[in-house]
């Protein structure tokens, strides 16, 4: 046999073995990765391990929620089972939710996910009550909104707390909540409440004249006469530069809401009136040697703007 036909012989042995080879190593792959999920799935489901261990588990099932029906129902029941410990029914939530974000691929499960959230929205547990109302408002879903108004409405029948209440339903607000908020701003459970009710506020045209009473009480927190500066730059923009620069003129007035004032002036402001208000102009350059730096900072921009 010549060297030519048996280095030729050698190479297709090499190459045959080779692509054996290859159909073992793709078709073990599979395998391996079943049998990991498997093992997760064993850990998951022990209820004699410690809850770290189970929840380290969970977090690995969210690839198998997707493309496993009986996982998928397993995650649920556990979601829902108020006899399992918080931080486990948590993980089983967040291996759902982090399995909700391939839209497509979850899109069927979604109607039975929502379901599930829906069931715990009354949990014994704030905190999965706070996620599951989170979630659901997030989705503009209005069984959520009618609980959250619910319980703003009548105080012992809230599933969360009040401050809370009102973040989630700015998610997706609805009319009926603007005079709720109303109601609460007159007479605040708490501080964080009103502010929250502020925020959701800054959406409702009605509530202008709100913001114009609050900016302008100098009894009120420099935070909440901030928000109302923000909220009046969207409901009156032209009332907010009115009372801004009245604001910015006042030798006596809080130094931060003169610089919040001065920063909406300079970033709104109509340019023509500005550079012709010598008056304001002149106030600004002595802002400038003012002890508060968020005040220098707002009158060192408009005079690079309009001087």
């Amino acid at each position: 046999m010549t060297a030519k036909k048996s280095g030729q012989r050698k190479a297709k042995k090499a190459a045959k073995g080779a692509r054996k080879r290859g159909r073992k190593t793709s078709s073990s792959a599979p395998q391996t990765s079943a049998s990991s999920t498997k093992a997760n799935f064993r850990a998951a489901s022990n209820t004699e391990l410690p809850d770290n261990a189970r929840v380290e588990a969970i977090a690995k099932l969210t690839n198998a929620v997707i493309d496993d029906d009986a996982t998928f129902r397993w995650m649920l029941d556990l979601l829902r089972d108020t006899n399992a410990s918080l931080p486990v029914r948590l993980a089983a939530l967040g291996a759902i939710q982090a399995a909700s974000f391939s839209a497509l691929a979850f899109s069927a499960r979604r109607p039975a996910y929502l379901a599930a959230l829906r069931s715990v929205v009354d949990d014994p547990e704030l905190e999965m009550r706070q996620r599951a109302l989170g979630l659901l408002s997030r989705e503009g879903d209005r069984k959520a909104q009618d609980v959250l108004l619910r319980g703003l409405k009548d105080p012992s029948k809230a599933l969360v707390p009040p401050e809370k209440a009102l973040q989630l339903i700015g998610y997706d607000p609805k009319a009926e909540a603007y005079p709720i908020a109303r109601q609460i701003l007159r007479q605040p459970p708490n501080e964080d409440a009103k502010r929250e009710a502020l925020r959701l506020l800054a959406a409702d045209a009605k509530s202008a004249n709100v913001f114009e009473k609050i900016l302008l009480d100098r009894a009120e927190p420099t935070d909440v006469r901030q928000i109302a500066a923000s909220a009046l730059q969207t409901l009156a923009p032209d009332t907010l530069q009115e009372h801004a620069r009245r604001i910015v003129l006042d030798a006596d007035e809080n130094p931060e809401v003169q610089a919040t004032s001065l920063t909406a002036i300079t970033q709104f402001g109509k340019a023509e009136n500005l550079i012709s208000d010598d008056v304001l102009g002149k106030r600004v350059e002595k802002l400038q040697a003012e002890p508060s730096e968020s005040v220098q900072q707002s009158a060192a921009q408009f005079m690079s703007k309009y001087r």
